[in-house]
């Protein structure tokens, strides 16, 4: 396997966010369930990549970085909590390994990389939610995620195609 790292992004200079639009662009093309549904264009994704950047600013949210062998291969957010009693949990968002690189273990890379720095925050617990339908909260059970809840029907990806919002935590607590 490529030299794979995960690393905490505090800063994202232009060609840094030029890879992570492109990515989560591609990734939502391929048919991601990362908040879109294709097909989607740069100008699509730009802005809702600028609203989770925006966290990552501010250092309440963490940015997620996997590169192979030096190159940007996918990322995740880490979003702290807002509110005082809450701090202990985290919420991720935004999984995603470009879909060049699907196929070699990087997602479990990936996400072991931000059970880490999540720990090395202080959190003790995560929070993430996935799209029914996908088989997604399968690998996600595999990392030790159990479903506490669904919505059904909470994700409209077509008129007549709605899907359940599965939500899953795991505790960070060795």
């Amino acid at each position: 396997m490529p030299a794979a790292v995960v690393r905490p992004v505090p800063e994202v200079d232009d060609a840094l966010r030029a890879e992570l639009l492109g990515c989560w662009t591609d990734v939502s093309n391929a048919g991601g369930a990362v908040g879109f549904v294709p097909p989607v264009t740069r100008d699509d994704v730009a802005p809702v990549l600028d609203r989770l950047l925006d966290g990552v600013r501010s250092r309440r949210d963490v940015l997620c970085v996997l590169t192979v062998d030096g190159a940007t291969a996918g990322f995740a957010a880490l979003v702290g909590a807002t509110g005082p009693l809450r701090q202990h949990w985290g919420t991720v968002l935004r999984v995603q390994v470009h879909p060049s690189r699907q196929g070699e273990g990087l997602g479990r890379v990936l996400m072991d990389g931000v059970h880490e720095i999540a720990r090395t925050r202080g959190w003790e617990f995560l929070h993430l939610t996935a799209r029914g339908g996908t088989g997604v909260d399968v690998f996600y059970r595999r990392l030790g995620y159990r479903e506490v809840g669904r919505l059904p029907g909470a994700i409209r990806v077509a008129p007549g195609d709605d899907r359940d919002e599965i939500s899953l935590v795991r505790s960070l607590q060795l």
